[in-house]
């Protein structure tokens, strides 16, 4: 019995690991971790203390803070943490940001 010649072509490990993502559904919540990361490293560490919940939903971030005072000071900046987040991202991803 003779099977038939699969045509394989070569691909590289970042293209089938996108391919494993995009097909598995995985994206928003890689997506998601990665914005949680980028958060707290453009806004620096000591934010931890004060960040209880980071949710990215479409194109709005969504972050709850413990410090009503950080949240109004935060408030006047939102437009230039959304910039340093999506620079960081590589892509245009977050159009608005929710402190709540």
């Amino acid at each position: 019995m003779k099977f038939p010649k699969r045509k394989f072509e070569p691909q590289s490990i970042g293209k089938v690991l996108d391919e494993i993502v995009q097909s598995k559904g995985l994206k928003d919540g890689i997506t998601n971790a990665k914005v949680q990361e980028l958060w707290f490293q453009v806004l620096g560490d000591h934010m931890a203390h004060y960040t209880e919940k980071i949710r990215l939903s479409g194109d709005t971030l969504f972050v709850s803070l413990s410090s009503a005072p950080l949240r109004e000071e935060l408030g006047y900046g939102k437009e230039k943490i959304i910039k340093m987040i999506n620079e960081e991202l590589g892509e245009s991803l977050i159009k608005k940001l929710v402190l709540r």
